[in-house]
């Protein structure tokens, strides 16, 4: 009669499909000798000293890159002027010399016309300077102060168109207001230059029709009371 257990059943498979397992639970003191140290001072020493040596690398290269944005920093700081006093300048110089343009344009065409003018005041001149008077006959007086008279007509128009461009030559407009001296207060304009004088005759111009208005009334009434 067959046993109902196999001899296979008694039979640890695990153990025989893993030897490491079963050398080591069959040899302790093995697995304490594969265990690792713990490591000794002058290891941790060195340890230490790799790692102040990497901090001081650290920081070599830390420095080196603050230098280095600072450099860049100050580039772009002088390349942000450069590109900014480009752009003013441009703008700055071409409105001057447009402007200039124009003001040298302006003066250029002052000055010929000044020395238009310049010309007309000296042929005018010589043409006055040159009417002698005492050279005149009694038969040629009348021509000759005709031609006189047109000659100083001429000279006066000459003046006075001179006087239209060059207002210099308006000394009463150029000079302006007499201003007091400082300290003093300005006078009112009716006080000065004789204004005085006229102002109490135009005052006496417009009250007198009401002083005889106001007389004639006085000379009704005393008439009146008399007749009472």
């Amino acid at each position: 009669m067959s046993s109902p257990f196999d001899e296979t059943d008694f039979i640890d498979r695990d153990l025989q499909s893993n030897p490491t397992a079963r050398g080591t639970a069959a040899t302790p003191g093995a697995a304490a000798a594969i265990a690792p140290r713990p490591p000794t001072r002058e290891e941790l020493e060195s340890k230490v000293n790799e790692a102040q040596n990497r901090i001081a690398e650290l920081k070599r290269a830390q420095e080196e890159l603050e230098r280095e944005r600072a450099k860049l920093d100050e580039a772009r700081r002088r390349r942000t002027e450069f590109e900014t006093g480009r752009t003013e300048m441009l703008q700055h110089l071409t409105r001057g010399l447009g402007i200039l343009e124009q003001a040298e344009f302006k003066a250029r065409r002052d000055a010929e016309q000044m020395t238009k003018t310049l010309a007309g005041f000296r042929e005018a001149l010589g043409n006055v300077q040159a009417i002698q008077e005492q050279t005149w006959t009694q038969a040629s007086w009348n021509s000759e102060l005709t031609r006189a008279l047109t000659t100083i007509e001429n000279a006066r128009m000459e003046w006075n168109a001179a006087r239209l461009k060059w207002t210099v030559l308006d000394g009463a407009a150029a000079a302006g207001p007499e201003t007091p001296p400082a300290g003093q207060p300005a006078q009112p304009d009716w006080l000065t230059a004789g204004k005085a004088g006229a102002l109490w005759k135009t005052g006496l111009a417009l009250t007198w029709p009401l002083a005889l208005v106001v007389l004639a009334g006085v000379i009704v009434l005393a008439a009146l009371l008399l007749r009472r």
